[in-house]
C-alpha cells in the first residue's frame, strides 16, 4: 500500500471462508493429501473446514490436522519492536519427532492469508528441515524413495496480489481459495460482535 493512504478494509463472514473453500477443494484433493499442518490462529478454522470437504472427496476416513504457531505481526513477550513484521518468531511446533510425522507424507500447509509470503516460507523451509532431519536416520540405500514421497503443498483462504518478500520452491502446489487486492481482510474470528460483523459485510456488498 502507498504510505499515507487510505487502508481498504475487506470484511469476510464465515460463510465466505466456507464456501470458498468448498471451491478449492477439488483441485486439492488431487493432490490428495495425508496430513494438514494449520498456522496458527488463522490457519485453524480453515484447516478444520477443509478436512470435511476432503474426506468427502478423498473418501478417507481419518485426516490428520496438526498445528504449528507462527507470529510476525503480534508482539509476542520478549519480542523486539525491530523483530516485529520483519522476523518470523515460532511459538509452537510439532514436537520432537515432527519429521517423523511428515516423512513420507504429503503434507498440506494451511493459513488464511498469504501476505508477504514470509511466515509461508519460514513454515515450509522449517518443515522440510525436520524431514531432512529424520531422513538422515534412515539407510542411505532407502532415503531417496522416502524423500521422493514427502510432498508439501499450500492452501492459503486468499493471496494478496502484491509483492511478495519471499519466495515457494517452483512447481510446488499451491492453492487459494480467492485472489485479493493489497487489502486489510477482517477475518470473522477476531470480531468480537459477529452480528455487526456480517452486518457490514453485507452493506459493503451492496454499496
Amino acid at each position: 500500500m502507498v504510505e499515507g493512504a487510505q487502508v481498504q478494509h475487506l470484511r469476510v463472514t464465515y460463510n465466505d471462508i466456507h464456501n470458498l473453500i468448498r471451491k478449492a477443494t477439488p483441485k486439492i484433493a488431487e493432490f490428495d493429501p495425508d496430513l494438514m499442518v494449520a498456522i496458527g490462529g488463522g490457519g485453524f478454522f480453515p484447516a478444520r473446514v477443509m478436512r470435511t470437504f476432503l474426506r468427502g472427496s478423498t473418501g478417507k476416513k481419518t485426516l490428520q490436522i496438526q498445528a504449528i504457531g507462527l507470529s510476525l505481526y503480534e508482539p509476542l513477550l520478549g519480542t523486539t519492536a525491530e523483530q516485529i513484521g520483519n522476523e518470523v518468531i515460532r511459538t509452537q511446533w510439532l514436537g520432537p519427532d515432527a519429521g517423523k510425522l511428515l516423512l513420507g507424507k504429503r503434507v498440506l500447509i494451511v493459513d488464511e492469508v498469504d501476505d508477504t509470503r514470509k511466515t509461508l516460507h519460514y513454515a515450509l523451509s522449517e518443515l522440510r528441515k525436520d524431514v531432512l532431519t529424520e531422513l538422515n536416520t534412515y539407510p542411505v540405500h532407502e532415503q531417496e524413495k522416502l524423500l521422493g514421497s514427502t510432498k508439501f503443498a499450500v492452501f492459503v483462504v486468499h493471496n494478496k496480489l502484491k509483492g511478495k518478500l519471499a519466495e515457494l520452491p517452483a512447481g510446488m502446489p499451491y492453492y487459494s481459495g480467492a485472489d485479493v487486492g493489497d487489502v486489510w481482510l477482517d477475518y470473522p474470528w477476531e470480531a468480537t460482535d459477529i452480528e455487526e460483523h456480517d452486518r457490514l459485510a453485507a452493506l459493503d456488498r451492496t454499496s
